[in-house]
């Protein structure tokens, strides 16, 4: 089968290349970074070489973009040509030659103000319920890209799913308060209570995505590892997290004390990944019981995919203040 992926030396970009490819199928990857995973190295906006990469092509997988780390970096510009021009390039060749399936990699973060309930307020249930209030430039870009899809379904038929994906990125958190408070794979491991998935599980999604897309049509899901959680245990979440997962998991603490790891105070939102596991055939690997059971024998427990990408960063220099400068 022939496949377009763009964004190809990305993280998601090569895992993706990587898994299909080992799969027997023709990719061509397209990104503005040289890598072994990109065949085509060009702009998402550049119409004629998207055009070219879209003969033939069954299957598009819509990985490139401009990210929240970026948000400092570039102008808004920049946001715009590259995560909505160049998804309506995109979305216009898939129409014009007949592209089965097309899957558009989107975010959690177009939620955006709808994740921060005030204090004393139960934290946030995010489904794809939830009305999207972006809170900065790539969020913004990022709903106006789910809308062309659902613009090119609705007018040239086009089958398009779109995944708000969590986080599955290796790096350090954007947040200074966090990085000094606990260590990486601390961090990590507690947000798979609520807000991160493993690379592994992303790729799944969005192949079972592309599978589904014939019949689904157009449709929006979260893709997030399966929380524990329940409507019940949102206002404790918010006030008191720790009682509420050692509820949930009562071997937590023993397992945590030997790393010296502790579980953050409050949890402000939990996102629900309920209709991508009915509706795309889902399964996820990776929850808090997986990385509980893993870390008995002192290993984080990291997918084969995420370690052969492994860390990839978002700029090319390095800044002072962290890892990425941030701009809320």
């Amino acid at each position: 089968m022939k496949i377009l992926v763009t964004g190809s030396s990305g993280h998601l970009g090569e895992a993706l290349v990587r898994t299909l490819r080992k799969d027997g199928n023709d990719v061509t990857g397209l990104d503005i970074r040289k890598s072994a995973f990109t065949t085509t190295l060009a702009s998402v906006t550049d119409t004629k070489v998207v055009a070219e990469c879209m003969r033939g092509v069954q299957i598009v997988y819509h990985a490139a973009t401009l990210h929240k780390p970026h948000v400092a970096t570039h102008t808004m510009q920049d946001f715009i040509d590259t995560n909505v021009s160049g998804t309506l390039a995109l979305l216009e060749a898939a129409s014009a030659n007949g592209v089965k399936s097309f899957v558009f990699t989107s975010t959690t973060s177009v939620f955006g103000d709808s994740l921060r309930p005030p204090p004393g307020k139960p934290a946030a249930w995010i489904t794809e319920e939830v009305t999207p209030i972006p809170k900065n430039i790539y969020g913004v870009t990022k709903t106006v890209a789910e809308d062309l899809c659902r613009l090119f379904h609705r007018n040239q038929g086009l089958k398009c799913i779109i995944l708000r994906t969590s986080r599955f990125f290796p790096e350090e958190d954007d947040d200074k308060l966090k990085r000094d408070q606990f260590d990486q794979d601390n961090a990590k491991a507690n947000e798979f209570l609520f807000r991160r998935v493993e690379l592994e599980d992303v790729v799944s999604a969005h192949i079972a995505a592309a599978k589904r897309a014939p019949e689904l049509g157009c449709r929006s899901y979260i893709i997030s590892a399966s929380s524990p959680f329940l409507p019940a245990d949102l206002t404790a979440l918010n006030t008191d997290a720790p009682s509420v997962v050692r509820r949930r998991f009562p071997g937590y603490e023993e397992v945590y004390g030997r790393f010296g790891w502790k579980m953050f105070d409050s949890i402000d939102r939990v996102y629900v990944n309920t209709a991508a596991r009915r509706d795309l055939g889902w399964q996820p690997k990776y929850d808090f019981e997986h990385i509980l059971e893993s870390m008995k024998s002192g290993k984080f427990p990291r997918s084969t995919i995420s370690e052969q990408v492994g860390s990839k960063g978002y700029h090319d220099r390095v800044f002072r203040q962290g890892p990425y400068p941030v701009i809320e």
